[in-house]
């Protein structure tokens, strides 16, 4: 299977970045919209309470998808693993135990939702006008887990053996399914929540459907059979060890994200109605941090690799300076012109200025989360992800939650105001990162030791005074430098060279 790789190890920062991050973008952009369709159609052509229905079901159910996402991020990397290694029978055990264990989490999750649908509206505080619609959205969306489930996992699977073309494609299919089906059946047929919730997991059934018969056709590098879908163990264990942190993570940022919608919900169904709006806005803004984020991860873990830190370094600089620069127009944007974004969803203007007013206040973060994304995209580069996740569930539980209580609290509030915690919770990720970065490089030799590890290691290869490999192997990790001056002084260095 063929497969366009860029390398990042050469050539110019900006424009290595930039071929990776376009297409990164665009994947994200056809994402995106396929989650803004719903509310857009339904917007059209509903009232207020479909809007505020459709808007806290699809964060409930965005949650849950992002979950399973990020757990099958664990099969994805053992996956890849072998495929790298050349055990293609070992990658066709991850497939099978990936599809036996997903397929246990599907059919827990179809009836635990079913029955707690109810439950889940409430503990959103869907507004009175629209709580049975919130219900209704979330069974339907429920009764279908399994497709969404399968859905992706198949693009986990395929991510993992190195092909990220065809998940693009069929992201791509269910998006136009869902336009056409939320026309139909919201737009011709009249079926409001119901008609947009059954189009959504239609155009995922489409998907996996389309998917399976692709599939059948390709040539994977992977050895599968039938038998081979069951739970193996050790595959079970790799998995999960990779898996559970990623979805632990995404898991605390997403239930924040229901807890400040649960906090904008008491406070009525307009403000409700236009926070749903304004979220599948911030959906779209949030696609230029999230690519570049992607980006420097994928740059940062080429160069480490390569023992180029310095361009490592290089790349993670460019791609704050370029995202700021990207973030500054659309803060510009969203900050002046929340109003017109908002109109493509609805013509209510209440619900309009509603949705203005948070993004007037969120707005600012458009250029701060650029920097913490790429921080980041850093630190996951580099494989320290501990940071990573600490930074995403602390901002969660100790800054965003209680800043968006706070401010829905104070004397004449506004969407406004609760809009300004996302950027307050993002200048404390960005603050949380700057002390990660100064207590990294106090655990790295500073430049005094390396001149003197520079210095032993010349004299050595002169006098071939072997009693200093003690004093150069506790500093192994500036090995970098050795090699450098390996090549300098076209010498052998026999611990270098086993």
């Amino acid at each position: 299977m063929s497969k366009k790789e860029i390398s990042f190890t050469e050539g110019p920062v900006f424009q290595s970045l930039l071929r990776f991050a376009i297409p990164v973008l665009g994947a994200l952009i056809l994402q995106a919209a396929y989650g803004a369709v719903d509310l857009l159609i339904v917007g059209k052509f509903g009232n207020a309470s479909s809007i505020s229905a459709v808007g806290t079901g699809s964060s409930f159910m965005q949650m849950a998808t992002f979950i399973i996402t990020s757990l099958a991020m664990g099969s994805t990397v053992i996956i890849g693993h072998h495929i790298g290694e050349q055990k293609p029978k070992e990658a066709g055990n991850a497939v099978g135990t990936t599809i036996i264990l997903f397929l246990i989490i599907a059919v827990i999750m179809t009836f635990v939702l079913e029955f707690a649908a109810g439950g889940i509206a409430h503990l959103l505080q869907a507004p009175a006008e629209s709580f049975d619609k919130t219900i209704l959205y979330i069974r339907i969306c429920s009764a279908g887990i399994v497709i969404i489930i399968a859905y992706n996992v198949i693009s986990g699977v395929l991510r993992g053996v190195g092909n990220a073309n065809l998940p693009l494609l069929f992201v791509g299919i269910a998006c136009v399914i869902n336009i056409l089906g939320d026309l139909l059946l919201v737009g011709v047929f009249h079926m409001d929540v119901a008609g947009a919730a059954i189009a959504t997991v239609f155009a995922q059934f489409v998907s996996v459907v389309c998917s399976v018969v692709v599939l059948r056709k390709q040539d994977m590098p992977i050895e599968f059979s039938r038998e081979q879908c069951r739970i193996y163990k050790e595959e079970l264990g790799k998995i999960l060890n990779v898996g559970i942190p990623i979805a632990l993570q995404e898991t605390t940022v997403q239930i924040s994200f229901l807890v400040v919608n649960s906090v904008i919900n008491q406070m009525g169904l307009m403000p409700s109605a236009g926070y749903g709006i304004a979220q599948k806005i911030v959906s779209f803004i949030m696609l230029v941090p999230s690519s570049i984020m992607q980006s420097v991860s994928a740059f940062v873990a080429q160069n480490i690799g390569a023992g180029k830190k310095s361009r490592a370094w290089k790349g993670f600089y460019t791609a704050i300076i370029t995202g700021c620069s990207v973030g500054i127009i659309i803060f510009m944007v969203g900050f002046f012109g929340g109003g017109v974004l908002s109109s493509f969803f609805t013509n209510d203007s209440e619900v309009i200025a509603q949705s203005a007013a948070y993004l007037k206040g969120f707005s600012a973060d458009c250029i701060l989360t650029c920097v913490l994304f790429s921080s980041i995209g850093y630190f996951n580069g580099c494989g320290k992800s501990i940071p990573v996740m600490i930074q995403g569930i602390t901002s969660a539980f100790c800054i965003r939650i209680p800043v968006s209580i706070i401010m829905s609290r104070l004397p004449e509030t506004s969407l406004t105001y609760v809009g300004m915690a996302t950027p307050i919770t993002t200048v404390y990720g960005i603050i949380f990162f700057v002390i990660c970065f100064r207590l990294l490089n106090k655990t790295q030799p500073n430049n005094k030791n390396g001149f003197l590890l520079s210095v032993l290691l010349v004299e050595m290869l002169i006098t071939e005074n072997h009693f200093h490999y003690l004093i150069i192997l506790r500093y192994m990790n500036r090995i970098e430098n050795f090699i450098k001056i390996r090549i300098t002084y076209n010498c052998q260095i026999p611990c270098l060279n086993p």
